[in-house]
């Protein structure tokens, strides 16, 4: 096993990084586009200053229909979009434009209830005060809900670092790629552990980041 992982060294080290390219892309979508979508939805909706039933269901609904494609269904049926944007169909970089497709509704909703559990008397005495949608959002709502919102991005890092091992088997590249060229192909089962165990590695590292994190700039803490 130990001279498996030496002898394998080199390319381990190549699958990490295309699994982090696709990993670091699809975040950084969800938090452009599905941070704004899920504040988007918190305020559109039932008691909220920018109420809007039309807007808050039809956004939702775009976001429900999206969340309820397998991963892998949607990563064949984005097959043309993803030639258009990324000019092929393989690779780490096409792989992430159906990783961000899924990661931009997870994390809008994810969001949305973070929002929900801001304390409706502070968002009230914000606007008593006079202070502005915007400054609500930024200066209220995302500091009151801080420490859940990186919660909430930790668990979408950990769910989509196995996404991301998904897209790797249909030429994606990265950790799951890795695993399925040698572990399943040609019957390397110590591999195929190695590979387990790196993405076990993975996750704990990223839930014990997360949570410190977290934890550190709780304010309730």
């Amino acid at each position: 096993m130990v001279e498996t992982f030496v002898q394998l060294l080199p390319e381990l080290a190549v699958a990490c990084g295309q699994t982090f390219l696709m990993l670091g892309i699809a975040l950084a979508a969800s938090l452009l586009i599905g941070g704004p979508l899920g504040v988007l939805l918190f305020l559109t909706g039932p008691g909220q200053s920018l109420a809007h039933p039309l807007v808050h269901r039809g956004v939702g609904w775009v976001v429900n229909v999206v969340r309820s494609f397998p991963f892998i269904i949607l990563l064949v049926a984005l097959v043309p979009f993803t030639r258009i944007i990324a000019g092929t169909s393989i690779g780490p970089t096409a792989a992430a434009v159906p990783l961000s497709f899924a990661a931009i509704p997870y994390f809008a909703r994810l969001v949305e209830q973070c929002l929900r559990e801001v304390p409706r008397g502070v968002i009230e005495a914000a606007h008593a005060a006079g202070a502005s949608e915007w400054q609500i959002v930024w200066r209220v709502l995302v500091v009151e809900a801080r420490s859940g919102l990186v919660l909430a991005l930790t668990v979408l890092s950990v769910s989509f670092l196995s996404y991301s091992a998904v897209a790797g088997v249909v030429g994606g590249g990265g950790i799951g790629d890795l695993a399925i060229r040698y572990g399943y192909y040609r019957f390397q089962t110590d591999v195929m552990v190695i590979t387990v165990a790196l993405l076990v590695v993975l996750v704990q590292i990223l839930q014990f980041a997360g949570t410190t994190v977290a934890r550190r700039i709780d304010k309730r803490g």
